[in-house]
């Protein structure tokens, strides 16, 4: 019997281009990942809060301490970010998404020639729509003790 399982575990290996470990992604989850970085461009590249709440659904919760709920408390937070920081700009190094929630992992810089911080930031979608948000948010320090960078 662990001779069978074996066989037909390395047949399935064969034939799903050698990986168990990671499952094809879902058109769907394909389409989040698309939504979620159009929205990340208009609102944190673009500073567009009007352009980017469109991708909202008909509620949107903030789990960002600094940031109030809704589509209130995210234009003033773009709003913040357009007046303090005019230069800002988020460069997404990696995009995962599973089922109904993207995440992003990328670099923010507030000011040109800084280093910036490492954010993750992750999303949650009811039908293709953006209702809710967390973030954790790490400077990126001067000196590490290893050599495998941030990103």
């Amino acid at each position: 019997m662990t001779r069978v399982i074996a066989i037909v575990t390395l047949a399935l290996v064969l034939t799903s281009g050698g990986s168990l470990a990671r499952a094809q992604e879902s058109a769907a989850e394909a389409q989040n990942k698309q939504i979620v970085l159009e929205f990340y461009e208009k609102a944190l590249n673009g500073k567009n809060p009007e352009a980017a709440i469109s991708y909202f659904g008909s509620h949107y919760t903030q789990h960002n301490p600094g940031v109030a709920d809704g589509v209130e408390g995210f234009r003033k937070f773009i709003d913040f970010l357009r007046q303090k920081y005019p230069q800002a700009h988020s460069e997404p190094k990696h995009v995962f998404a599973d089922g109904d929630y993207v995440i992003i992992h990328s670099q923010a810089i507030q000011e040109p020639g800084t280093r910036g911080a490492a954010i993750v930031d992750i999303f949650r979608l009811e039908n293709r729509k953006i209702v809710e948000h967390w973030d954790v948010i790490q400077p990126v320090p001067e000196t590490v003790s290893n050599s495998n960078g941030m990103f």
